[in-house]
């Protein structure tokens, strides 16, 4: 969990998708008094310093716009491990990316997204497009029967103790995995109840499956934030396939995603905790 506030990391393409990236730290940024740092990533080291010019002249107009810190970082690499490596390297607690979605190539090789995500130590905000509200009010935390499903609590409190905002439990609904789902639901109610956390429970109704059905209850409450934790060891074939985590990312509604990586960190209550 992030116990201080450092910087928020934006991954920079000089894209209007990158600018809605922007926008969404500057709301983080003002509440949490995060610094940001826009993030070029170059595939070779010749080219570092025109892109540095360029990213500097944008960097310097934020600042001067919205009077809040902005570094620009240029670095030759792969958008895929270099973005979590410079994470690291800055002590960013939060990366804000923008996405254009799957689409093209990516349907056949998958979310690149998703590919540099895992690769991160630090939790990922996606975003599609620009805020849709000033402050944070709904955050839809899915809850299936994967013990990884505790670890986001922490970013439920962080997120609850900076915006105050509600936090609506969506229960996945399986006769076969029922007392995985219903451990995992009293812990999670226990722990929102401890810390005086507003929230509600959920049941999913439909029939679809379990992402489909916490996108549809995204867009129906207008929510600003869906809580998700990644898979352990993805590889090439869960790309290509598409894991459940890859659907939410690009969802259709355009709700900005947080996404969180399982860490091998054991924390008293024997639950692994992730977040930092």
């Amino acid at each position: 969990m992030a116990g201080k506030d450092n910087t928020i990391l934006i991954p920079w393409d000089f894209t209007h998708i990158a600018e809605y990236a922007y926008e969404h730290a500057l709301i983080i940024s003002q509440r949490t008094g995060n610094d940001i740092a826009l993030v070029h990533i170059v595939k070779n080291e010749n080219e570092i310093d025109e892109a540095n010019k360029k990213l500097v002249v944008v960097a310097d107009e934020l600042q001067k716009k919205n009077n809040v810190p902005v570094k620009a970082v240029v670095r030759a690499g792969s958008i895929f491990t270099t973005i979590g490596e410079l994470a690291t390297e800055l002590e960013a607690n939060l990366v804000i990316m923008g996405t254009h979605g799957i689409r093209g190539m990516q349907k056949l090789t998958g979310s690149w997204a998703l590919k540099v995500i895992v690769n991160s130590e630090v939790p990922f905000i996606v975003v599609q497009d620009k805020p849709q509200n000033s402050r944070m009010q709904n955050v839809v935390f899915p809850v299936d029967f994967q013990r990884e499903t505790r670890e986001k609590l922490n970013w439920v409190y962080y997120l609850a103790k900076h915006y105050h905002c509600k936090i609506h439990i969506f229960k996945r609904t399986d006769p076969t995995l029922r007392k995985n789902i219903e451990g995992n639901i009293q812990f999670a109610k226990k722990y929102l109840q401890q810390h005086e956390i507003d929230y509600e429970i959920i049941t999913q109704k439909g029939k679809d499956p379990f992402p489909v059905e916490t996108i549809h209850y995204s867009k129906e409450i207008k929510a600003d934030l869906i809580l998700i934790m990644t898979s352990r060891n993805l590889g090439f074939a869960d790309f290509v396939m598409g894991p459940d985590e890859q659907y939410i990312i690009a969802n259709s509604a355009k709700v900005p995603v947080m996404c969180i990586n399982p860490r091998p960190v054991t924390l008293s209550g024997g639950f692994r905790a992730g977040g930092g």
